[in-house]
């Protein structure tokens, strides 16, 4: 290919194999994800689109389900519905598809309170080293944040840093499961990989990875996060293992103990 397609992985006539593979991919290593060829349907989240009514309606039906749990619980939900998606599809196709999609041109599905399915057009590819892919993706998924956060704010008030914590343990997560996506990452790449993310989407010092050691010597990533997903509003005195709200000391002893279950239901 030359001109500035030389650095996109699949010609023309290549896009819907790309595509297929991709989705594939991607429901392969989740287990639970949900993607179609195509463009946006009726109804449905696409980034730049009007989607005010969209995001009122999913606040409604979060305040009808929850009504105790206060509005900065739906606001913070409306955000992690809305990037969880991007977030996964962002790290499988660098990690592990080895190809980056136009993200811009996703669209996602709301089903009841939750969004949850997408699709994406055929498209071009880009493909390059992972250090060049993650940083060009790193920088996209960011915009796509941004212009959550502006909609969110439209609808109801998110602030910014809260945001940007929460986005930050969405990718600290994700750089955990990393090693479930691609067999035989060593904790100090998840580490270095897990920082290259945050730099390109300007989210460094929003929350880290820090090793512990399991009961038979393995040494493992836990995420140390800045921001909570307010899950204790809707849910009294229930706090992830991971929250930040809690003792770093009990943090850390909860974290070693699911992952200690993890090693044994793999034995």
């Amino acid at each position: 290919m030359a001109g500035t397609a030389r650095n996109f992985l699949f010609a023309l006539n290549d896009e819907d194999v790309a595509l297929s593979r991709l989705l594939l991919t991607a429901r392969s290593v989740t287990g639970f994800m949900d993607g179609a060829p195509g463009a946006a349907l009726p109804g449905w989240h696409a980034v730049g689109a009007d989607n005010r009514a969209l995001l009122e309606t999913l606040y409604a039906r979060l305040e009808a389900t929850y009504p105790h749990a206060g509005q900065p619980f739906y606001a913070v939900r409306l955000w992690t519905n809305l990037m969880w998606q991007p977030a996964y599809l962002a790290v499988i196709a660098v990690h592990v598809h080895g190809a980056v999609p136009d993200l811009r041109a996703l669209s996602q599905a709301v089903k009841g309170i939750d969004v949850n399915g997408f699709r994406l057009p055929p498209g071009l590819q880009f493909t390059g080293d992972l250090e060049t892919m993650l940083a060009r993706t790193g920088a996209e998924l960011r915009s796509i944040a941004d212009g959550v956060l502006a909609e969110i704010n439209g609808v109801t008030k998110l602030k910014r840093i809260p945001a940007l914590r929460l986005l930050a343990d969405r990718m600290l997560g994700l750089m955990v499961r990393l090693r479930h996506y691609v067999p035989g990452l060593a904790p100090d790449e998840q580490k270095r990989v897990s920082d290259l993310w945050l730099a390109a989407m300007g989210l460094t010092g929003q929350g880290d990875l820090e090793a512990i050691t399991l009961g038979d010597g393995t040494r493992v990533m836990v995420t140390a996060r800045k921001g909570c997903c307010l899950d204790y509003l809707a849910f009294p005195d229930t706090y992830c293992a991971s929250c930040p709200k809690q003792d770093d000391a009990l943090r850390r002893k909860r974290q070693w103990e699911e992952a200690e279950a993890e090693r044994s239901a793999a034995l």
